[in-house]
């Protein structure tokens, strides 16, 4: 097996310009976005109240893996991140699959973030058609990334620094509409109307852990932007330990507040729960004004899904599995072929939006959640590879472990496995296992059929 040093160096050609509290931003950005916004409203119409256990049980396995992967991004910062690390650790097969799997469910990822775009449009123009929406958000977005990592990193921090301003003002507000004077109909109470706790049963709250589980996605993008960060092993430490506490007080507060003020039947019925609070809260304009958030809330997940999709094809191109010009690093840092390849899950979105708007958005979902959820589970499974191998070779420890190691890495994966089998069993999830199975089949023969031999790679030429 070769050193870990041999993919390092042919991933190299992309700028560290990623400053620490970028990258926390970067983080932010991608799991702070329509998974919480539009994606909650699902959640609850699922699990009811106790959905606040669902995205607690989703926090949990959250920060089991940003462990695992803080562990492993700290003793190796590169963009192929842990798409490399199964490849070195556990064998080649395992990072193409990974890589691949990842980069589909993200790609189509960004397309549900840009649906959700159509419909927030659709509160102020709802005569507009939704795609028009589509097409120009992507345009601008597109050229963002086209320019270099740093712009990338400008626009995103200040989008993330608008979601978190808004989120903190949410709760501030709903703390005030709850705890300040009593209002009919807003309460606690609201937890256990309309049919108790668990209206829907246990079953309805572990379907909202799958839910949960995609409103999370993307923290996992901090460690692929690590090989471009300036700093990346203090900014690693720093930028995972502050993204998990804001990720958890934010969702929490969030929803707990919200299904306190709106009755959980009602929260996220049309479009996001979060502009039904603020219309109940009576406050003037303050429904619209959420209403922008929560669309730049998916503008800013956007722009990162498309950041790190661009990477990951370049990572997949350099380690022989992709074609070479996808590889091909532009003057200012920017793997152009890769990011405008990345582009596919906005093509797939439009056609959606133009076929079937109503159900777009869930749709998307469906598809793009199996290779993320695969993704996860693979994770944890990299990360039990990596602390043994490493302990036989009797290497350092990194200056971040994994507490309780191998409990808490079996019991992330455990959970994750248990999540993916659960879509099977859920009508609207259904579409994850029967069209991803059949995707990691193809995935694999096409492995076997070209790559197992191992091509050699030449590091790509700047375009």
């Amino acid at each position: 097996m070769s050193a870990f040093e041999d993919i390092v160096r042919r991933e190299s050609g992309l700028k560290q310009q990623l400053s620490a509290g970028q990258m926390a931003m970067i983080a932010i950005g991608g799991a702070v976005g329509t998974g919480l916004f539009l994606g909650s409203g699902f959640a609850i119409g699922f699990a009811g109240p106790s959905v606040l256990l669902s995205y607690a049980i989703g926090a949990l396995i959250s920060l089991l893996l940003m462990g695992c992967l803080a562990e492993m991004t700290v003793a190796h910062p590169t963009s192929g991140s842990f798409g490399a690390y199964a490849e070195h650790y556990i064998a080649p097969w395992a990072g193409f699959l990974v890589r691949y799997a990842y980069w589909a469910a993200v790609v189509l990822a960004v397309g549900t973030e840009v649906t959700a775009v159509g419909l927030y449009m659709g509160y102020w123009y709802p005569d507009v058609p939704r795609w028009i929406w589509v097409a120009l958000f992507s345009a601008a977005l597109i050229a963002v990334n086209m320019m270099s990592v740093k712009a990338f990193g400008a626009v995103e921090y200040s989008f993330s620094l608008i979601k978190i301003v808004a989120i903190v003002a949410f709760i501030l507000v709903g703390a005030w509409v709850v705890f300040g004077a009593p209002t009919p109909g807003v309460g606690f109470a609201n937890y256990v109307n309309n049919g108790g706790f668990f209206p829907n049963g246990l079953w309805g709250t572990w379907v909202g852990v799958v839910i949960a589980i995609f409103s999370y996605l993307s923290i996992e993008m901090i460690a692929v932007a690590a090989g471009e960060a300036k700093d990346p092993q203090r900014a690693i430490t720093s930028a995972f330990r502050s993204t998990m506490v804001r990720l958890v007080v934010f969702y929490l507060a969030t929803i707990a507040l919200m299904l306190a003020i709106v009755p959980w039947a009602q929260a996220g019925k049309n479009g996001s729960p979060f502009v039904t609070v603020m219309q109940a809260t009576g406050i003037p304009g303050a429904a619209g004004i959420i209403n922008f958030v929560v669309l730049i809330a998916a503008l800013s997940a956007m722009n990162s899904q498309l950041y790190i999709t661009t990477r990951m094809m370049f990572s997949l191109s350099r380690a022989g599995h992709a074609p070479a010009v996808l590889g091909r690093v532009h003057a200012n840092g920017v793997p152009l072929p890769a990011l405008l390849l990345s582009c596919l899950g906005i093509a797939v979105a439009t056609i959606f939006n133009i076929v079937n708007p109503e159900q777009s958005f869930m749709l998307m979902m469906a598809v793009s959640m199996f290779g993320a959820m695969f993704t996860w589970f693979m994770i944890f499974v990299t990360h039990l590879f990596f602390r043994t191998r490493r302990q036989h070779l009797g290497r350092e420890a990194t200056s971040f472990r994994m507490w309780g190691f191998p409990a808490t890495t079996l019991l992330g994966a455990a959970l994750m496995f248990a999540a993916l089998v659960s879509t099977l069993f859920t009508d609207v999830f259904r579409l994850t296992l029967l069209t991803g199975i059949p995707f990691l089949l193809v995935l694999a023969a096409v492995y076997r059929l070209w790559y197992r031999k191992a091509p050699t790679v030449q590091l790509a030429p700047q375009a």
